[in-house]
């Protein structure tokens, strides 16, 4: 099953997300459609030595190979079953293919963000955890996973390099304020770490874009506002609200549209881009081009004299 151009269907800016769910060990997953490109029936892997624990190995069902982890294992670290009505999942994000092992697709939900739930320290497994939201159809749970971390974790270099920062030199500081919507803790650090690290001392974190949306309207009416916030950075997927609202909310809003906005995710494909393009944005970057953001971020600061 193979999605085409015009399967997503989202109005943008609605703060809905279409959730694929899928089971593995009786249990309910889901993983945002926008990241899965194709749902195959499974096949023979070809193994890598030396590889991580979890990854499978490789195959080539066309003209592209892929790397296949097996997420029956990753989720309870014992060795899993292999059946061949196991389903491949193949995703595309951070500019790069990963297919998943899964043992059965239930169906699509069409849900809002604002429905989907943080999950505690307790649930997730700590500060880091693996679900990055909790949400309910029909009824049942879902648990979303943090699909961008499974990956990092498994291969670090894919996820953002300080050392994009350090190559650029020594740079002066610069105490404008940044206000970024980041849901996932390990990316929030490594985003401010790396923002500090470029010169931007002055960068204010939310976990979604509903908290962030709260800050700016409560400033949106002062004469000062850009001593408050000279620039937005937002994640897409977010528990409460997404980016792509947040961006309409503010570009909307006419005390507040003249803030240059950038989205910063791993969902960046051409499709996105357009949504984005549509809502306002003044730039969409794609996770882990950290280097990049940060030339964004100059250029936006200096083009609008902030």
């Amino acid at each position: 099953m193979k999605k085409t151009k015009g399967e997503i269907l989202l109005e943008s800016g609605t703060n809905e997300i279409e959730i694929m769910e899928f089971m593995i060990y009786g249990e309910l997953y889901g993983i945002n459609v926008a990241k899965v490109t194709e749902i195959m029936m499974s096949d023979k892997v070809k193994p890598i030595p030396h590889s991580h624990p979890v990854v499978e190995g490789i195959f080539k069902p066309r003209e592209t190979v892929l790397t296949v982890i097996d997420l029956p294992k990753y989720l309870t670290g014992k060795q899993s079953e292999k059946d061949e009505k196991d389903l491949f999942i193949v995703t595309n994000f951070n500019k790069m293919f990963a297919t998943f092992r899964v043992h059965s697709v239930v169906g699509i939900s069409r849900i809002s963000w604002n429905d989907i739930q943080k999950p505690d320290k307790t649930i997730s497994g700590g500060e880091e955890g693996v679900a990055t939201g909790i949400a309910q159809t029909e009824g049942v749970l879902v648990t979303i996973l943090d699909f961008e971390k499974i990956v990092s974790e498994i291969a670090p270099e894919t996820t953002i390099q300080i050392e994009e920062i350090e190559k650029m030199g020594k740079r002066s500081k610069n105490k404008k304020p940044i206000v970024m919507a980041e849901d996932s803790v390990l990316l929030a650090k490594l985003i401010r770490d790396s923002l500090n690290k470029a010169g931007y001392q002055n960068v204010l974190k939310f976990d979604n874009g509903e908290e962030a949306w709260e800050y700016l309207k409560s400033i949106r009416q002062e004469e000062n506002i850009y001593e408050k916030v000279s620039l937005v950075i937002t994640d897409i997927e977010m528990p409460r609200m997404d980016g792509h609202r947040l961006t309409k909310l503010v570009k909307d809003d006419p005390d507040l549209q003249k803030i240059p906005v950038v989205i910063f995710s791993s969902l960046i494909n051409e499709e996105m881009r357009i949504k984005g393009k549509q809502l306002g944005a003044d730039e969409q970057l794609s996770k882990p081009e950290i280097g990049h953001l940060v030339e964004v971020i100059d250029e936006l600061l200096e083009k609008n004299n902030i």
